[in-house]
């Protein structure tokens, strides 16, 4: 895969492109056929291999060769990802490709490393739990990039606009040019082969976004600092600073050194940086540059990453000022003396490195060329001695010296950026990022438990906890390689770190004497048949193949400490940096041994698998194609054998065969509770059941099929992810539902909100001008006044008083003329209409003639004529309102009246109007009523200006429509009385009165003639805290899928006397208590005789069942019992929840008991009575009558009862009313009985429930609640049906049911008994 380093991300990085929206065709057509599907990219083999035909390695082998040919790197197995490196660009890690994963899951997208990091994101999120990418392969599959790009992802996708979540996102994408440069190096098989190993937890908060992040660092690979083979490199950050460096770096200065008892000045560079081909440590593999690396931009991301971590600048010169000593350190060569001993060959290269160190040059060649040694006898120090080395042994000095500074340096950078990237707030969750790659026996050692953990998490604990869990399932066979991590660090036996410890500790002075101790102790291990010991070298046959170790050396190594000599060095520097890197030195008074780098790595991983375990793990495995780094090139070899010991067959069989997805009840139910309506209402959790039955019931109303899922003791397991994918989907939809529905009521609200405003506003507007109208219709009633007959057609209801009768104000063509006759302008017209106007005729009587009336300052009267064949109004006369000073009507129903104003040539006008009334009063109106109205049988005005005329008015009978005028008088019939008002409104036609709104959650409108009959509302459950959020309740022994209802608190009342479900018999009489409620008893009287004694009881009989008739239809459901009216069943059980169980044909079922009456038993002969003595009813004596008159007076005397077998029950005590019948008929009094003082701490009873009218149809009563909080009743089976009986609150004492009522004998004995206790 492609090497180079990952930058910051730029400003737009995050930002979301709109993708251009698509045009939508018409509702209801097809869409068009697009030609360009032909040539879309076609999937190649198969994404997920769990969906190969034959599993087998070739099998698994033919389907990655036929992807990754086809470009397609990334295949499945279940939740597995394999990955083979490309070994090229193919564009994959775009923007836009991490949008098309976000928010997805696995099957809705094809195989990506972005596909895994979604989900541990979306687990991390939804599931609140530690999630870890674990990165396995050889060197060069592609591990490093992985982690890169999981990293780029989650910083993409995990949101967050504040600028502190930004910095710690921009640290930990640095992180990987800067980590890459100190800890990566070329090597034959990769590039940028990490050679260390790195775990990285980015810490999340509640919301998801990150807040800091820790970087755990695992066993440097610190050996390719002093050396390495043909064509690898040193880590890439020698190369790096060795030719990116910049001129501001390599300043000259001088600098004046103590030599040979003299001084010398020097001009020299900053650090003496030179080309890395001057630098034994950089040149002797002979691999100065690789084609697809440019250090000298590398360099500038590495400066980059530093500034974005944090790095001050006096931090990071001296950072180079280590690298600069540990190179010129690899400078310094040693020549062998004629007496053995090694001396330096240039001392001026050694002055440099003490220059650079802040030591004095003496103290550096003795450091370098000799050893002190220090004798000890007894236990106490002896003498001291220095001992010159030999050219070998110095060398190997100078190297322990380079490895250990580079190294502290290593892991001082990730302790540094750990501070940086500490996280500043509280976190949650965390995502952690194993990218693992260490070399020979600790890699390979650490590599062993990696496998083993993907083994115990993937099959070893999987088959074992389908056993615990007692679920159905086919072992699958598999290598368990805990025998290989068992020899490598086990203690007893011991193990192969467990022997060079020994051997270190027992001849720790002789590098070859500890080898070949340590060779004697492998020898006891050549009983495991997975080591092999071989002389000077032995060897383990890891899971991955056989591996060769050579034991020269090892010994040595796995001391991993620095001589004292060196250590004296280092604690001499006047450089705080420097020593910063050694903070701990081992105390030479301590008898502790120190820990060996066997320890080390043991520890280191142990830490490891403890973090991992702890984590939801998710996998990446990868696959390194073939050694030469080509695009094209596959090797199928070295590929089958990566198969094999990646253990991908058994994994493809053990996720074919098992579960993909299990959690505990508690967490199944917290999770996806809202799926159904049984465990959660309104968001609240509501099941009473246990966590088992509830996850159960969610899983069969989501409608999972009963074969993907297997319910076992303590979790429950589903099969396939498509199943589990469905269950996220679901509980994604939930709350949009809910807030779709939530919009939906609102919307509803408003729409009918909305349509009210609408109705109100058109009633107002259709009514707003009628009803000014009317009130203008009302005032022309007032100033009548009752002095005028009325016509009928005015007094019509819907008479408005309109006005602009001539639409004069709108504009009309005949209303335009007149104002242009009229020359009014845009003045507005108050009235305007046609009259008939009276003209005088010279020699002949007077005519009515058409005109046009209009009025707004003046009265405008037109005349239209014709003229030369066309019509023309034209003004006609105009009197101004000012000069009006009455008006004159009849007191009859005709239409004449007059304008008496001013003297004029014309006289006053005098016309016939059918809107008289009207325009009288909107004359007023206009003049503020200073115009008088005149009424009375005669009507004056001034024909002339001096002439005077009257008409007079007659009542003729035979005028029938309208009035006939001749000669100044009028003949009209008769109207409406003078009295007369305006019709009331007529009474609408009714019509079909249409709902305010059609929406689902708002009732209809509307009247309607039907009663209507509402449902009992339905019981809200109560909430109830989560399982998993409190300890969880222990198991019952039998757990049902119904949940029961837990029993309602009853309020703590004490009855007067128990109640009674029993069949009742008709009670023997009771004596009659007399001087109830009186004062102190009478003494007694003498007692009577012994009565005979009574006849031999007979056999008692069994007692009938009760039966009950169906009052009304009832249509039953699942456990209920469908009934038709008149129905008779038996009673089988009585429960307080108003449900019964009753038997019909012999079927069992609930019914509710309000539907039901009891029907009365047949009446049974009563037995002969005893026969009377005469002394049976004593009679009281005088003296006990007048003990107490004045109780006598008061209390109630008890009257004579009749049994009626037919009479309707009725309560006994107060707070016990009948239900439905149910209690046995007893007597009632007779017709007319004292009314009887009730105690005033009793309550009143209930009224009895008269019967209904037989011509009426009977409403049926509201159901009542249903048994186990709103479920279905089950019907219990014969065996056990009291496990079944559904649990329900009983109802108080006194609440109108059947419960509580009790027999009369019971009651008048219990009275009796407490008598004779007083």
């Amino acid at each position: 895969m492609l090497n180079r380093p990952i930058q910051a991300p730029s400003k737009k990085a995050g930002k979301k492109v709109a993708p251009a929206p698509k045009k939508s065709s018409g509702q209801g057509k097809v869409a068009k056929a697009d030609w360009k599907e032909g040539f879309k990219k076609k999937q190649v083999g198969v994404s997920d291999m769990t969906l190969l035909t034959t599993i087998s390695n070739e099998s698994i082998n033919e389907n990655l060769q036929k992807r990754w040919t086809n470009g397609e790197i990334y295949t499945y197995i279940g939740a597995v990802l394999i990955s083979v490196n490309p070994f090229r660009d193919l564009g994959i890690y775009t923007e836009e490709v991490i949008q098309k994963y976000r928010g997805k899951n696995r099957l809705e997208v094809p195989p990506h490393v972005f596909s895994i990091a979604e989900s541990a994101y979306y687990n991390m999120n939804a599931y609140h739990e530690n999630q870890c990418v674990i990165i396995s392969g050889e060197s060069g599959a592609g591990k490093t990039e992985a982690a890169k790009r999981i990293m780029q992802y989650i910083a993409e996708v995990s949101g967050g606009q504040d600028s502190s979540i930004q910095e710690i996102k921009d640290m930990v994408l640095a992180t990987n040019p800067l980590l890459e440069s100190f800890g990566c190096a070329k090597t034959l098989r990769n590039n940028n082969s990490s050679r260390h190993g790195k775990y990285l937890e980015i810490m999340f908060n509640t919301q998801g976004e990150p807040v800091g992040a820790q970087i755990t660092n695992y066993l440097l690979e610190k050996g390719r600092v002093v050396g390495q083979i043909e064509n690898e490199r040193d880590f890439h950050i020698f190369y790096q600073f060795t030719k990116g460096a910049t001129g501001e770096q390599r300043g000259k200065f001088y600098f004046t050194v103590h030599m040979s008892q003299s001084f010398h000045q020097l001009v020299i560079e900053m650090f003496g940086l030179q080309g890395p081909e001057a630098y034994a440590y950089t040149n002797a593999s002979n691999c100065l540059s690789v084609s697809d690396i440019d250090d000298v931009k590398d360099y500038r991301d590495t400066i980059k990453a530093m500034g974005v971590i944090g790095l001050s600048q006096e931090e990071q010169t001296e950072i180079f000022r280590m690298l600069a000593i540990i190179l010129w350190l690899g400078n310094v060569q040693f020549v062998e003396q004629d007496d053995g001993n090694s001396m330096i060959a240039d001392t001026d290269v050694a002055d440099f490195v003490a220059y650079l160190m802040g030591v004095d040059s003496s103290m550096v060649q003795k450091a370098l060329t000799t050893r002190v040694m220090e004798t000890q006898r007894g236990g106490r120090r002896g003498s001291v001695y220095d001992v010159p080395l030999n050219s070998s042994q110095a060398l190997s000095g100078r190297d322990a010296l380079s490895k250990a500074i580079y190294n502290n340096l290593f892991e001082w950078i990730v302790s540094r950026v750990n501070l940086s990237m500490k996280p500043r707030f509280a976190h949650a969750q965390v995502i952690g990022i194993l990218d693992n790659s260490f070399e020979q026996l600790c890699i390979n050692y650490v590599n062993e438990k990696l496998q083993q953990i993907f083994i115990e998490l993937t099959l070893k604990t999987e088959q074992e906890e389908y056993v615990r869990e007692q679920i159905k399932w086919t072992p699958i066979k598999y290598f368990n390689n805990k025998v290989v991590c068992d020899l490598i660090e086990e203690r007893r036996p011991p193990g192969i770190f467990a022997a060079l410890n020994d051997a270190c500790a027992t001849a720790h002075a002789d590098p070859t004497a500890a080898d070949n101790s340590f060779v004697q102790r492998t020898s006891m291990l050549s009983s495991n048949p997975h080591f092999e010991a071989r002389g000077t070298q032995f060897l383990v046959k890891h899971y991955a193949g056989d591996v060769m170790y050579n034991v020269a050396g090892m010994t040595d190594k796995n001391k991993d400490s620095l001589i004292k000599d060196l250590l004296d060095l280092i604690a001499s520097s006047d450089n705080q940096f420097l020593q910063t890197l050694f903070p701990d030195r081992p105390d030479p008074n301590s008898k502790k041994r120190p820990p060996t780098a066997g320890d080390r790595i043991k520890a280191s991983a142990g830490a490891l698998v403890d973090n991992l375990m702890k984590a939801q793990p998710s996998y990446i495995r990868t696959i390194k194609p073939n050694q030469n780094r080509s695009s094209s090139e596959y090797d199928d070899k070295a590929i089958l054998h990566q198969i094999k010991y990646l253990g991908l067959q058994e994994n493809i069989r053990v996720r074919r065969a098992g579960f993909a997805y299990r959690n505990t009840f508690e967490k199944m139910v917290e999770r996806f509770y809202l799926l159904s309506p049984k465990t959660s209402y309104a968001g609240d959790y509501t099941w009473q059941g246990h966590a088992r039955s509830g996850c159960e019931q969610i899983l069969k109303d989501c409608g999972i099929a009963k074969d993907e899922w297997q319910m076992g003791v303590t979790k429950a397991f589903i099969k396939n992810p498509e199943t589990l994918f469905a269950l996220e989907t679901m509980r994604d939809q939930y709350w949009h539902n809910m807030a779709r529905r939530i919009q939906r009521a609102f919307r509803n609200y408003m729409r009918y909100k909305h349509e009210c405003a609408r109705r109100i506003q058109r009633f107002w507007k259709n009514n707003k001008e009628g009803i000014a109208y009317a009130q203008i219709r009302d005032q022309g009633h007032q100033i009548l006044a009752g002095r005028k007959e009325r016509r009928r057609f005015s007094l019509l209801s819907y008479r408005r008083f309109m006005g602009d009768y001539l639409d004069v104000n709108g504009k009309s063509a005949l209303g335009s003329e007149l104002a242009s006759a009229c020359g009014i302008g845009s003045d507005h017209v108050t009235y305007s209409g046609r009259i008939q106007l009276l003209v005088s005729k010279l020699g002949r009587s007077s005519k009515l003639s058409p005109r046009f009336i209009v009025t707004n300052k003046a009265v405008h009267i037109l005349i239209t004529t014709n003229k030369d064949g066309s019509t023309q109004t034209v003004l006609e006369r105009k009197i101004p309102l000012v000069s009006i000073r009455s008006i004159g009507l009849s007191n009859l129903r005709d239409d004449f009246m007059t304008l008496n104003g001013p003297v004029a040539e014309e006289g006053d006008p005098v016309f016939t109007c059918h809107f008289k009334t009207e325009l009288a009063t909107h004359l007023l109106q206009l003049t503020q009523a200073s115009i008088t109205v005149l009424i009375s049988p005669t009507m004056d005005y001034a024909k002339k200006k001096d002439k005077k005329a009257q008409i007079k008015f007659v009542k003729d009978e035979r005028v029938v429509k309208d009035s006939v005028y001749k000669s100044h008088t009028v003949s009209v019939g008769s109207g409406e009385p003078p009295n007369s008002l305006s019709r009331p409104p007529a009474k609408r036609k009714p019509g079909v009165v249409r709902p305010i709104t059609h929406g689902k959650l708002l009732r209809a409108g509307g009247p309607s003639d039907k009663p209507k009959t509402e449902a009992a509302p339905k019981p809200k459950p109560a909430p109830r805290p989560l399982p998993g959020g409190a300890a969880p309740a222990a198991a019952p022994a039998t757990i049902r899928s119904t949940p029961a209802a837990p029993p309602a608190p009853v309020a703590k009342t004490t009855p007067a006397v128990p109640p009674t479900t029993t069949q009742r018999t008709p009670p023997p009489p009771a004596a009659p208590r007399a001087n109830a409620g009186a004062g102190p008893p009478p003494p007694p009287p003498p007692p009577p005789p012994p009565p005979p004694p009574p006849p031999a009881p007979a056999a008692p009989s069994k007692p009938a069942i009760p039966t009950y008739r169906a009052k009304f239809a009832f249509e039953g459901q699942e456990g209920e019992m469908s009934l038709a009216k008149d129905d008779v069943v038996e009673l089988v059980e009585k429960d307080d929840n108003g449900w019964w169980l009753v038997r019909k044909n012999g079927a069992e079922g609930w019914a509710p008991h309000n539907y039901l009456e009891l029907v009365p038993p047949a009446a049974a002969a009563p037995p002969p009575p005893p026969p009377r003595a005469a002394s049976a009813r004593p009679t009281p004596s005088a003296a006990a009558i007048k003990s107490a008159p004045s109780a006598q007076s008061a209390a109630t005397k008890p009257t004579p009862v009749t049994a009626n077998a037919n009479a309707k029950p009725v309560s006994v005590f107060p707070g016990m009313g009948p239900s439905n019948g149910s209690a046995t008929p007893w007597k009632k009094p007779s017709p007319s009985p004292s009314p009887t003082p009730t105690p005033p701490a009793a309550p009143k009873p209930p009224a009895v429930a008269t019967k209904p009218p037989v011509s009426a149809k009977p409403k049926p009563p509201p159901v009542a609640a249903k048994p186990g909080g709103g479920g279905k009743p089950p019907v219990p089976r014969p065996s056990g049906a009291s496990a079944g009986k559904p649990v329900a609150p009983k109802p108080a004492i006194g609440g109108g049911g059947g419960v509580g009522q009790m027999d009369l004998a019971a009651a008048l004995a219990k009275r009796a008994q407490r008598m004779a206790e007083d």
